[in-house]
Formats: C-alpha cells, structure tokens, sequence
C-alpha cells in the first residue's frame, strides 16, 4: 500500500506528466527527426524522471531538467545511429571505394524541408536553434536544458541559424527560416 506521500508524489507526476508528454515527445521529433523515435524518448525521459521524482520536483526548473533528459536521450539515439550506419557503410563498401562516407552534396534549391535541414545540422546546433525558435526558450533556460553556457546558447543558435539558411538556399531570409522553424512547434508546414 502507498502512503500518503507516494500518493501525492505520484499524483504530482501524473500532473507533470499530463502537462509535458506532449511537448517532450515534440521535443525529441524536432532533435532526433524521427517521429517514431519521438514517443519512446519521451516516454524514456519521463521513466528516468519518475525514478528520480523527489529530486526532480525540488527542482528549480523541472522543465528544463526534463528537456536535458530529453535532449541527452536525443544526443545518445543520434550517436547511436551514426555509430551504426558507418559500421554498415564500411562493411557493404566495395573495395577501394574509399571510406564509405562520402556523400554527394544535395541540391540545396531542392531543400525547402525545414525538417530535413535540421536534421543536417549537429546536435548541439539543431538543439540551441528548436529550443530557442521552436519551443520559444529564452538563451538562459536553453542553456540550463543544455546544460551549455549562455554565451555557448547564443554562438550555437546563430551558427546554426546561419547553417540552416544555407541549407534552405539563398532566397531564404532570416525572417522565413525563423518562421518555418517556429512553425514546427504547432507542426504547421511552411
């Protein structure tokens, strides 16, 4: 049987969880890409979170720490992936074929997905550009989910806003990729 305390603490993170499943769960789509991916990080996040609860909720920002599991989880799923897709490279690669790796350069005037330009970016660039444009953060809470500098949040989140409208082609102003970026957050298209 619960004791009190258990029931309220559960309660606590049933409310918790009712407000940020949602929100966590776009979170990791916008990091990782992948929608499928999105709900099991999530729900991973929150598992890890439900572990740790009293700490958590005596938390300054539990938001924020929830974001940093999520953006971790993201971090270690996209690690993971990368990890993978050169140990197949190198194993199908024809001999003298080089080192699997290459890539032909797209056609930057076909990228019109922000989606798919921000997945093209590193880790910690597509994180500082979705929390801060997508997810509205301010460059102190993007830097306490990061667990980076403010200064870091700022450098990041203008080198890859630079890197994105490169990747969106030249007639894409800075105004239209911040626009289309902030439309994922409803997951309006652009």
């Amino acid at each position: 049987m619960g004791t009190v305390v258990d029931d309220a603490a559960a309660a606590e993170f049933h409310a918790f969880f009712e407000a940020h499943y949602a929100e966590l769960a776009r979170l990791a789509h916008l990091l990782t890409g992948e929608a499928d991916a999105a709900d099991d990080l999530a729900a991973d996040a929150l598992m890890a979170l439900w572990h740790r609860w009293d700490r958590v909720r005596g938390a300054e920002h539990p938001v924020a720490y929830a974001r940093g599991v999520v953006a971790n989880l993201a971090r270690t799923r996209i690690r993971s992936a990368v990890r993978e897709r050169r140990r197949i490279a190198l194993f199908w690669a024809p001999r003298g074929a080089g080192d699997g790796y290459a890539v032909e350069d797209p056609d930057v005037s076909a990228v019109v997905d922000v989606q798919g330009a921000l997945r093209r970016l590193p880790f910690r660039k597509r994180a500082c550009v979705v929390l801060r444009h997508a997810f509205d953060l301010s460059e102190r809470d993007t830097s306490l989910v990061l667990g980076i500098s403010v200064g870091t949040v700022k450098s990041q989140t203008s080198r890859g806003m630079a890197e994105l409208q490169r990747l969106l082609g030249p007639e894409a102003p800075a105004v239209r990729v911040q626009v289309a970026v902030a439309a994922q957050r409803t997951g309006g298209r652009h």
